[in-house]
């Protein structure tokens, strides 16, 4: 089934199904050739059943997400987040989104823990 919308749309819609764990949305947004990379740690999942299967397994629930911003077009988009995980570490992170007939084909993310700005830098910074 075609979905209509953005990448930035089906991206977020695909995070939703997976919160509330509705497997069956989650699969109907993924495209058959769909393809997970996740460069820190060199892992990539090839195809929408392995994709499935890695967030239903996750050990102690996938984190509770939380959108920063998410800004992209008909094909790509740019979603950032912040993760809180069972263990209650917090991670940032940022996910490219590839949409190909309206289901998301491609999705490369990104995580990393926050950290305390150096004070040597304050006089030139703004911190939020």
């Amino acid at each position: 089934m075609k979905r209509e919308g953005t990448a930035a749309s089906i991206g977020e819609a695909l995070w939703k199904a997976f919160a509330v764990e509705d497997w069956s949305t989650a699969a109907d947004l993924l495209h058959e050739d769909y393809v997970q990379e996740w460069p820190q740690s060199g892992e990539r999942i090839v195809g929408r059943a392995d994709a499935l299967e890695v967030n239903r397994n996750f050990p102690g629930g996938l984190p509770k997400m939380t959108f920063r911003r998410t800004t992209g077009d008909e094909q790509l988009a740019v979603i950032e987040t912040e993760l809180r995980y069972a263990d209650g570490s917090t991670y940032l992170g940022v996910s490219v989104i590839e949409a190909r007939d309206g289901k998301i084909v491609k999705e490369t993310d990104y995580f990393a823990q926050p950290f305390r700005a150096p004070e040597w830098r304050a006089g030139w910074v703004q911190r939020f």
